[in-house]
């Protein structure tokens, strides 16, 4: 701070400015992919980026929901209701403290890439398969969680395929991709999200929306509320929160990592491992999902001049002031718009530019990334961030390679 200028907070608040108008449609959208409401995923964009930014080992960490959290959120949702994920969320975050206090953020360099990569794919891929329902105009209605059988229950019910749903979906990714090129400093999201939520009120297409499926959104943050805790309870969603504060400190991490090469930075990984802590105790208090540094919008923080934490406290100040004046549009927004948000993020996610470089690896390596890939999307998170974790220390020790500890590419 005793550096800190006039010129530098203008830079961190159009910055934030910018991150906020990125992330509000992005929080809404994997809020609902989540199984939980649109106005779930903004206060978790709220209480969690403002911890996050203000405690944060990297300057210029964003913090929100973010995809990688999908799959799991839904399942525990699904399992164990909106009471279970904050149980199982909290403890992901005194997981975290604990291993900050241990210092063990540099433990991070003990993943295998491979492992990593494999992983990221993969949900990528479940996230891609959970839109379709939106993005093709089905009706609303219980799909099952799987993917092959949700794969399966999508093609018996293809007779309900909606072509309004589908021309929206088609035409708000061609928006984003065609803004992404063109013009990049744009709040493309918002830009595209929106022009196709106008053009189908106004042309009376019939899409779900926002306010159809979940109503108006409340404009104010929930009153804290603390669940019901019990000894079988925590046992049964200690592994739920084994994998939260997995995902928690690894994308922070390499999102804090990708920040440093991005202006020359340093962080602290410890320091960081105690921000995702503390965010992800607080924020299920307020009704909030799993909350951690979000790679992309930490990208655009950087891009758009963000250099101190002050960026990332105004972005999370910036959504609670639309929350509060201007919730109510989100109710317009339409729900295959949104869609394709997340089918545009979920091709991100998988890095398709990367992909010849991952065939050409070693054969270990890619076996592991093959491996994981499909056990994260046909079997289950847990088992495939174990049997990645533990396959690829082995087969690092078996070919005695270089210890070399990895160090992620940039994203």
């Amino acid at each position: 701070m005793r550096d800190y200028s006039w010129p530098l907070f203008r830079a961190d608040t159009l910055a934030g400015i910018s991150v906020a108008l990125v992330a509000l449609p992005l929080c809404i959208a994997i809020a609902i992919a989540s199984g939980s409401t649109p106005f779930v995923g903004l206060v978790t964009a709220i209480i969690g980026g403002f911890i996050i930014s203000a405690t944060s080992g990297s300057k210029v960490q964003i913090g929100g929901p973010t995809g990688a959290f999908i799959v799991v959120v839904y399942g525990v949702i699904q399992a164990h209701g909106m009471d279970g994920l904050i149980v199982a969320t909290m403890m992901a975050g005194l997981i975290l403290i604990v291993a900050g206090a241990l210092r063990a953020g540099r433990l991070i360099a003990l993943v295998p890439e491979a492992v990593i990569d494999g992983f990221t794919i993969g949900i990528a891929g479940i996230i891609a398969v959970s839109q379709l329902k939106d993005a093709l105009g089905y009706p609303d209605g219980r799909v099952p969680t799987e993917t092959l059988p949700k794969l399966e229950w999508l093609w018996d019910a293809r007779d309900a395929i909606g072509p309004a749903a589908v021309g929206i979906t088609i035409a708000t990714i061609a928006a984003i991709l065609l803004l992404q090129r063109w013009r990049p400093r744009w709040p493309v999201l918002v830009i595209a999200v929106g022009a196709a939520s106008l053009a189908a009120l106004f042309l009376h297409l019939p899409v779900d929306t926002v306010g159809s499926r979940f109503g108006t959104l409340p404009s104010g943050l929930p009153v804290p509320h603390w669940p019901e805790v019990t000894a079988d309870k925590l046992v049964e969603l200690l592994p739920s929160a084994l994998i939260i504060a997995f995902l928690a400190g690894v994308e922070s991490l390499l999102s804090a990592i990708v920040a440093d090469r991005m202006f020359d930075g340093r962080h602290r990984p410890s320091a960081e491992l105690l921000a995702q802590g503390y965010a992800n105790v607080v924020t299920p208090l307020f009704g909030g999902l799993p909350v951690t540094g979000a790679i992309a919008r930490t990208a655009t923080n950087v891009r758009a001049g963000g250099r101190t934490p002050v960026a990332g406290i105004v972005h999370a100040l910036v959504i609670l002031l639309v929350v509060m004046l201007a919730g109510g549009l989100a109710g317009g927004l339409a729900l295959p718009a949104l869609a394709a948000v997340l089918l545009v993020t979920a091709w991100n996610m998988a890095e398709p530019e990367k992909w010849r470089e991952h065939l050409a690896l070693p054969w270990d390596e890619l076996l592991l990334l093959v491996l994981t890939l499909v056990l994260t999307i046909f079997a289950d998170l847990a088992i495939a961030i174990g049997v990645g974790v533990a396959l690829g220390l082995i087969l690092r020790w078996w070919k005695n390679r270089d210890t070399a500890l990895w160090r992620p590419r940039d994203h």
